[in-house]
């Protein structure tokens, strides 16, 4: 229980998950990162990927995220997200759907390199996925 640090995972409608956590990895764009407690101040961008909650030896949760940010302050970590979800509440159809979405926004022209980055990174990440 003292390796532990205050984990909140929020979106506009909810809580979605709060509790103590011993480690949790990040998809940011710096990269996948990982928390400690006692980790230094850190504020940044969520992409979309797997936020994976350590809370004890073996047990692991899961929540797909398509965006959000992150900030991490005196072992409070809150992670502020319109897309999280749990990943064991995710439907075949859900992902169907986002897959499809995102390929039909790769086909258009007037994209960024900023935003075909996001969705071919988005892309991997469904298809990664198993239900």
């Amino acid at each position: 229980m003292e390796d532990n640090f205050k984990l909140e995972i929020i979106s506009p409608e909810k809580i979605i998950f709060s509790d103590d956590a011993k480690m949790v990895t990040i998809p940011s764009y710096e990269g996948d990162m990982s928390i400690l407690k006692n980790h230094i101040s850190t504020i940044t961008f969520l992409r979309p990927g797997i936020i994976k909650v350590q809370k004890e030896e073996e047990n692991f949760q899961e929540f797909f995220v398509q965006d959000g940010t992150v900030e991490f302050f005196k072992d409070n970590l809150v992670i502020l997200s319109a897309s999280a979800v749990n990943k064991k509440n995710l439907s075949k159809e859900f992902l169907d759907y986002l897959n499809k979405d995102t390929k039909d926004k790769l086909t258009r022209t007037n994209i960024t390199d900023h935003d075909r980055y996001i969705l071919n990174h988005k892309l991997d990440v469904l298809q990664s996925l198993t239900i």
